[in-house]
Order: structure tokens, then sequence, then C-alpha cells
């Protein structure tokens, strides 16, 4: 079995549940020692570990609620202890900025404290996370943000959301540039609906799903799997001429009119 990402190490954010399980697993089994995120739920990022041994993989859990204050410290503090004691060093190889709150708010409903706990996780923790992630990320490697198809279609009763994806492409650009130098890559994938806990109402409503899939050019709801495998692409060897983009994965929804 092939094993890209051998000796490489990954950090992914928001990993203990739907896309980010499912990248840690996709990472951990191309080879990576991987670092699962989880903000607040330990046992369900105890089951992604599990997993990933289960595998053959290896995988360590660490949390952080990032969207407290001293979130993002706290993190890199925890993933600095655990590599030194598995390493001997800090370095990363990868870093997923998969972690995010999505409530369905609608623009009416959205309270300043919904719309902050919003930017906070979803715009502010990953650009700081990056920031200090660049600071441990060797020459060469890479770094895939999890945006979202809703800054092309925004959806409405998600609209605080949906504004607060589009900054993540827009960074994705942005450390394209500034890290080329050091041959890092940066890009980004945006999912459609996924059948997570997230997206639950729309994936796991037999009318809602039957809505969705007419929306789509492919007729199924998305898996968690199916934005892994982009994601493994881009954070693998095959991705090293690909910067600075965003990459959908919606199933083709809403290409025409």
């Amino acid at each position: 079995m092939s094993r890209p990402l051998e000796g490489k190490v990954a950090l992914v954010t928001g990993a203990s549940r739907g896309i980010g399980r499912a990248v840690a697993q996709r990472l951990a089994a191309d080879g990576a020692l991987v670092a699962v995120h989880f903000g607040r739920n330990q046992s369900a990022a105890t089951e992604t570990v599990s997993a990933i041994t289960a595998a053959g993989g290896s995988a360590f859990a660490i949390g952080s609620d990032l969207s407290a204050k001293n979130g993002v410290k706290v993190l890199f503090s925890a993933l600095d202890e655990e590599l030194k004691a598995r390493n001997g060093s800090t370095k990363l190889d990868i870093l997923v900025n998969n972690a995010a709150v999505a409530p369905f708010v609608n623009f009416e409903g959205t309270t300043e404290e919904v719309f902050d706990e919003i930017y906070t996780v979803n715009v502010k923790s990953v650009f700081f996370a990056t920031q200090e992630a660049v600071k441990r990320i060797r020459d060469g490697g890479r770094i895939v943000n999890l945006t979202s198809a809703v800054v092309r279609t925004p959806v409405l009763d998600a609209a605080a959301y949906s504004i607060l994806k589009a900054p993540i492409d827009n960074l994705t650009k942005v450390l394209g540039q500034v890290l080329g130098e050091r041959s890092i890559t940066v890009n980004a994938v945006a999912p459609g609906v996924i059948e997570t806990d997230m997206s639950a109402a729309f994936a796991r409503d037999p009318a809602m799903a039957e809505a969705v899939k007419g929306k789509q050019a492919l007729k199924r709801i998305g898996q968690p799997e199916d934005i892994a495998d982009v994601v493994g692409f881009l954070a693998g060897p095959e991705g090293r001429w690909v910067t600075g983009q965003v990459i959908e994965a919606s199933g083709g929804s809403g290409l025409t009119f």
C-alpha cells in the first residue's frame, strides 16, 4: 500500500467528527502522524484516534476551545508538548484548518453573540492558527483550508456563516503568495452539502435531501470521504504545483440557473 506521507506530521483542527475525522483518517492512511484536534468532544476525538490506530495509522488527540480568547495558544502549547515527546521536535508538515461552527440562523435572528462566535472560530482562529503553524511547518509543507460552497451560493438560514466563509477564500490566495517562497502550498476545499452532524438538517431529512440533490449535477448526498480525498490530494506530493486555489467539491451544485 502506498504511503506518500510517511514521516510527515499533520494537524487537523475539528477532527473529532465529520469531515475532520475523514481527513484525519485519510492523512493517517497515507502515512502521516496526525494530531486530532477537538474543541469540546474529547470522546469523539478518542474514537477518531482509535479508528486510525486500528487501521495501522498513528494519531493523538489534543483539545482546545477555539472560541476562547486563548484557544490558539492552548492548541499549539498542547501540540508542541505532544510532538516533543513523540519526535523530539515541534516541526509540522501539514495543517488542515477544518474547525468551524455553523448555526442555522437567518439575518434577522443573528445576534452579536452568534456573529462573534462564528467569526472567532471560522475566521480569527484560522488566521492565527495558521500564523502559529507557519513557524513550525517545514519548507515544502502544505496548508489546506476548509471553506464552503456557501461563498458562491449563500444559505439564507445561515446568513452569518455564509458571509464569514468568504474571508477564508481570500486568506488562501494571500498565503499562497506569501508562502510560495518557501514552497509551501496553500489551498482551500469548498464542500457542498455533506452528510455530517453540521448538515444534518439538509442531508438526513428525506425531503431536504431530495431538494439538495435536485440542485446538484451528481445525484447523491456527499460523504466526508469525498472531501477527505480532495484534501489528501492537496496535502500529498501530487498537489505540489497547486497553490492559492479554492476547489469546490459539491457534486456540481448550482452549475446552471
